[in-house]
């Protein structure tokens, strides 16, 4: 849909805490790379979201580990993976775009730069109680694995198809953030602890730029959100740009890569993808592989 700017456009439900900080930053005049550091912060620094931030869910090794990026032109990104022992990874992205020559620091590099650039450790062991909670009934469930299928079974569910059973719901929801400013200058910023109980080292399509966030201030802005293997096999959000770019509205752009993953992956019913959609001229959308997926707008109204 059309929309005067300025605007801000945040995924899930904690999208409300993403734009109530972002918000105030282009009310007041400031710029859309400003709000959408501010909103991903905010979400960052929240203890009772699970899937961002050092509230996270571990991996199985029992730390976390945080992925971000940020964006406004193919020529301006930034992004850190694997980085562990620091809170606020978008703003290190916006770091790493803005006083380095490069676009992705990883693992240990990425903490090395936090350091320098004054970010305060916390410990990477320091679970919040709920994800400490959540890690423990984990490995129990971990121990009492099945044996393994007879000859005509069906194969036992692996640790993690049992964990989304007992939770009822996948642990993939990034924190995607659009913005557009007074000026109509466009910027985007993801950030997330990646998938519960990830394989120590896993990245998702966070970091990845054209995979997980692609801005581009002559065709628009798109983030994606979800089951990130999905979202880097078709480039995801460079996809939905380029799309833009190509004259479809942010709606059908989004339906165009949605039914490309359809397309060429196996779906089954515990994948989710979403991505959000801004254009130069203030369109917006979002949409979703599967039911239950929010997004978050505000404007001046």
């Amino acid at each position: 849909m059309a929309q005067d700017r300025p605007q801000i456009l945040s995924t899930w439900s904690f999208g409300r805490t993403a734009n109530a900080a972002g918000w105030p930053v282009l009310r007041t005049g400031g710029s859309a790379l400003d709000a959408v550091v501010a909103a991903a912060t905010a979400v960052e620094d929240d203890p009772t979201v699970d899937s961002v931030g050092l509230g996270g869910l571990p991996d199985a090794s029992g730390r976390v580990s945080l992925d971000a990026s940020v964006m406004t032109d193919p020529d301006r990104c930034g992004s850190v993976c694997y980085l562990r022992g620091y809170r606020h990874a978008a703003a290190l992205a916006r770091a790493v775009m803005e006083k380095t020559t490069h676009v992705l620091l990883a693992g240990d590099g990425a903490e090395a730069f936090a350091a320098r650039q004054g970010h305060r450790r916390v410990s990477p062991e320091s679970l919040s109680p709920a994800a400490s909670a959540a890690f423990a009934e984990w490995q129990a469930r971990r121990t009492k694995a099945p044996p393994p299928a007879r000859e005509g079974e069906l194969p036992p569910m692996n640790v993690e198809e049992r964990y989304r059973n007992a939770r009822n719901e996948p642990s993939h929801d990034t924190v995607c953030v659009l913005a557009q400013d007074a000026a109509g200058s466009l910027a985007g910023a993801v950030t997330t602890s990646g998938l519960a109980f990830k394989v120590p080292g896993r990245v998702g399509d966070s970091p990845i730029i054209g995979a997980g966030l692609y801005v581009d201030q002559r065709a628009g802005a798109a983030a994606a959100t979800g089951n990130g293997e999905l979202v880097m096999g078709v480039c995801g959000s460079f996809l939905v740009v380029e799309r833009m770019r190509l004259g479809l509205s942010p709606a059908d752009a989004i339906g165009y890569v949605l039914d490309r993953i359809r397309d060429r992956y196996r779906i089954s019913g515990e994948h989710q993808v979403a991505f959000i959609a801004m254009t130069p001229d203030g369109r917006w959308a979002q949409g979703a592989l599967a039911e239950g997926f929010t997004a978050v707008h505000t404007d001046s109204d």
